[in-house]
């Protein structure tokens, strides 16, 4: 188990359009750039095996990365026949990016900061205030709309943290959206935008209609 004191000063960062990692919660990703699979080789050396995921700023030019990620563990890895690696990265806590290394590397690396997101270490978040009938009768309707199959039975026994976090990973919300679940700064926070998001879908709304 990772503490606040085996938290690195600088870590790799993968800028990746649409993902979305939080904490307590799995990431799979294919892995194939070069520059990448340095990254992934050179991660498994350290202690923490951390990975910082951050999206990319959306309009704000090449190389402009949002200010808050979350780092994840590699705890999951295969390669295939011809080189690529298959990876997991299970979220250990959110960040704020800082000073950019300016050191070689064929990838980049950041100074951060965790302080913001101390209870990112800690167990569990539970939503009091959700009302777990009326969010699934929502998720039916934006399902289907989207033409999205679930198992309905497992989604309803999902505790509260596993149900939000996957549901805010896996909809096909754009960038914005995504950036905004992850700072949200509580689970019931992350689920209100959640819904917000998904009746503003349902009405037909886009991203340009929100701002």
């Amino acid at each position: 188990m990772i503490t606040a004191a085996d938290l690195p000063k600088t870590i790799a960062i993968f800028p990746l359009t649409g993902a979305l990692l939080l904490p307590r919660s799995r990431l799979p990703l294919h892995i194939f750039e070069p520059r990448y699979l340095q990254m992934i080789e050179d991660c498994m050396k350290t202690p923490t095996r951390l990975i910082g995921m951050v999206q990319p700023r959306s309009g704000a030019g090449e190389g402009k990365l949002n200010s808050i990620g979350c780092a994840g563990r590699l705890t999951g890895f295969s390669e295939t026949e011809d080189g690529r690696y298959m990876i997991t990265l299970s979220g250990i806590s959110r960040f704020r990016l800082g000073q950019e290394s300016t050191g070689f590397s064929p990838y980049r690396k950041f100074d951060v900061h965790w302080a913001d997101f101390a209870a990112d270490l800690g167990p569990a978040e539970h939503d009091p205030c959700l009302d777990r009938r009326h969010f699934i009768s929502l998720l039916r309707r934006y399902f289907d709309e989207e033409d999205l199959r679930t198992d309905w039975e497992n989604l309803g026994r999902a505790e509260d943290e596993l149900l939000i976090n996957s549901l805010s990973m896996l909809c096909p919300f754009g960038c914005e959206d995504k950036q905004a679940l992850l700072e949200a700064p509580s689970l019931s926070t992350r689920r209100e935008t959640l819904i917000t998001l998904i009746e503003f879908a349902l009405r037909g709304g886009n991203n340009e209609d929100m701002m």
